[in-house]
């Protein structure tokens, strides 16, 4: 039985290790593809790359918890592979995409086909005992992380050649991706665990209210929130500020990328599975929120490109928050629900990354050019301390309230 989990487990990492290396690939490029349609128009080109990310956002908000739901009904392996087969056909598209309509409808489809991270999501919890839940979502980050050390990277020499090059490799990955699922990854949910598909469950909105049923959920989904937010606040600014103050080319942004990957793969994948036992998953969460708010401020006060890599592996220490919080709201859920659940999860992800990076830019936007009323350039990074900042006195509240877990 161990020896068949340990074989789950491995093959559900290796297909987001996969899927996130198509996305990495991209990363470095994407701003400056979005930006070569504007001339030198940094506004412009904030506000159109922002809405761009938003785009991809908000169709994982609105089908995650469909595709959470149909995994609860028919097994989470079709709806993974299903969705690999999109984006693989996705990102063919946006490598011959010749105007930005087609390169926004391209991100219509990968947002689609991106939801299925609750399916993924869903099949961890499905092979992992209650108790070690915080240490498989910490795994998930980790091959995360693996991905974004070789896909920025990979990016950002794949972009000096040609900027649409990424994209054609990762067509190549993704369908690489889904023929290794097809061939090797087993079914986790058995019939018999299964449960009829509910459109009304599957509409999102009623999925997120799902969330508030109980004080403890609630609470916990809140400093989720202001985690996941300021991520996206950070993210959704990095390439364009680095570019802008700093004058990084998409080598120099895959490459920080790249460092930020090392740093999430050795915090969720290591560090996780250390400390968690150790401290319990309460305490985790207030330490990587606070570890977050901290290195928001460093980024936002930093002079040189130096400074900024110097801080990215401090600041990975934030991701121990994010397997922290699932672990703890997963248990308040039974077996038969965790497609939704995770849908629902995936949901307020989307979300905030649809006003992170709205929210991010449009500080650059207002606040980075020398012309500016109130020249402040890390105005994004010092907005998402304050938010990190939030979600730690909602972790606090909740430990107060109760005795911390260890795992």
């Amino acid at each position: 039985m161990s020896r068949d989990r340990n074989a789950s487990v491995a093959f559900i990492l290796i297909t987001l290790l996969l899927d996130t290396l198509g996305v990495g690939v991209m990363l470095p490029v994407l701003p400056k593809l979005v930006s070569s349609f504007f001339g030198s128009d940094l506004g412009a080109a904030s506000r159109y790359y922002g809405a761009f990310v938003a785009v991809y956002s908000a169709m994982q908000f609105v089908f995650a918890p469909v595709l959470g739901g149909l995994s609860d009904r028919f097994g989470r392996r079709v709806v993974i592979l299903s969705s690999l087969l999109g984006a693989a056909l996705n990102y063919a598209l946006l490598a011959v995409a010749p105007g930005l309509g087609w390169l926004y409808f391209g991100r219509v489809v990968a947002g689609i086909t991106g939801a299925s991270f609750s399916a993924a999501s869903a099949y961890m919890v499905d092979v992992t005992p209650p108790g070690r839940r915080a240490q498989g979502f910490g795994l998930i980050g980790a091959a995360f992380g693996l991905g974004f050390i070789i896909g920025p990277a990979l990016g950002g020499l794949l972009g000096n050649v040609h900027l649409r090059l990424p994209f054609a490799v990762a067509a190549g990955l993704n369908l690489l991706n889904f023929a290794y699922g097809a061939l090797v990854l087993p079914e986790s949910l058995p019939r018999e665990r299964r449960r009829p598909f509910s459109l009304r469950r599957a509409n999102p909105l009623a999925s997120l209210a799902s969330l508030g049923r109980s004080p403890v959920v609630l609470g916990l989904t809140g400093a989720l929130v202001c985690s996941y937010l300021a991520q996206q606040v950070v993210q959704g600014v990095w390439a364009l500020f680095t570019e802008q103050r700093f004058g990084w080319r998409p080598f120099d942004i895959g490459v920080s990328l790249a460092v930020a990957g090392v740093g999430m793969a050795l915090v969720q994948g290591g560090l996780v599975r250390l400390l968690m036992p150790r401290l319990g998953e309460r305490r985790c969460l207030v330490l990587g929120l606070a570890a977050a708010a901290v290195s928001c401020v460093g980024f936002g006060l930093a002079e040189s490109g130096l400074a900024m890599v110097a801080l990215i592996l401090p600041s990975a220490l934030g991701g121990m928050a994010v397997p922290a919080t699932q672990a703890l709201i997963s248990r308040e859920v039974g077996p038969s629900g965790q497609g939704e659940l995770q849908g629902a999860l995936a949901s307020l992800a989307s979300l905030t990354a649809i006003a992170g990076p709205l929210l991010g830019t449009g500080l650059l936007a207002r606040f980075s050019p020398a012309t500016a009323d109130f020249h402040v350039p890390g105005a994004p990074f010092f907005v998402g301390a304050c938010i990190n900042a939030v979600g730690l006195l909602l972790a606090l509240r909740l430990s107060a309230r109760r005795p911390p877990a260890v795992a």
